[in-house]
């Protein structure tokens, strides 16, 4: 199954719900669409900004035509940016594919990998070694990742993976909600030291975009 990942910038929001996109996205073959948005419900959250200018939505589509997909998405208004991906589901996401937003924040980070690591070694220091210590000191109750296999839009930048983790809608503005240490500092702390060490492992403590968002699932197949 060929999974797409498309960075937006430049459009309404409001646009992405747009039953006329919707068709034209089925037009493409999308019969699934997911949508995570950086929208007024998590505006508290905390953004890192790597590219210049934010990234406003991500748009993920399954087994579609991604050049017409990109047109499509560049026609509601928005400068696109497109990349193959693997997808492996590290933590399934409670997923209801009717429109409605999730219960939950739903943070994308864009990982790129650090120069002097070989990509087999920072995918296993992510994968095999992170991975377990990310879900174990947050609140996460969804992770997905995204390796990517190439761009499928011209001048798209380089990045490496995308990793979408879900935490409690709380987690946006509550740090022991969004690191599930339930209001103990010192375990907080204590989470918060384990994780960092091993966000800096993978080169997660640079070069990174963090965008908060809501997620948004379609079935768009007739």
């Amino acid at each position: 199954m060929t999974k797409n990942v498309f960075l937006l910038w430049d459009l309404d929001p409001a646009r992405l719900h747009d039953p006329e996109l919707h068709d034209a996205l089925r037009d493409a073959g999308a019969d699934r669409l997911q949508l995570n948005v950086d929208d007024d419900h998590v505006a508290g959250a905390m953004r890192i900004p790597h590219f210049v200018r934010p990234v406003e939505a991500i748009v993920m589509t399954w087994d579609a035509d991604a050049k017409a997909v990109a047109a499509a998405l560049g026609a509601a208004g928005g400068t696109v940016h497109g990349y193959s991906v693997e997808e492996r589901r590290r933590l399934d996401p409670p997923e209801s594919w009717d429109g409605s937003r999730a219960d939950a924040l739903a943070n994308v980070a864009i990982l790129r990998r650090p120069a002097e690591l070989e990509r087999a070694e920072w995918l296993r220091r992510w994968m095999v070694e992170h991975t377990p210590i990310a879900i174990r000191t947050q609140a996460t109750f969804g992770y997905v990742q995204n390796i990517v296999q190439g761009a499928v839009t011209p001048d798209a930048p380089a990045v490496d993976a995308f990793v979408e983790e879900l935490f409690p809608s709380a987690g946006a503005t509550d740090m022991h909600a969004f690191y599930g240490s339930r209001g103990d500092d010192a375990e907080l702390n204590r989470r918060l030291t384990e994780l960092m060490a091993s966000v800096a492992r993978i080169g997660a403590d640079h070069d990174l975009d963090l965008v908060p968002s809501s997620r948004y699932l379609y079935a768009l197949g007739e």
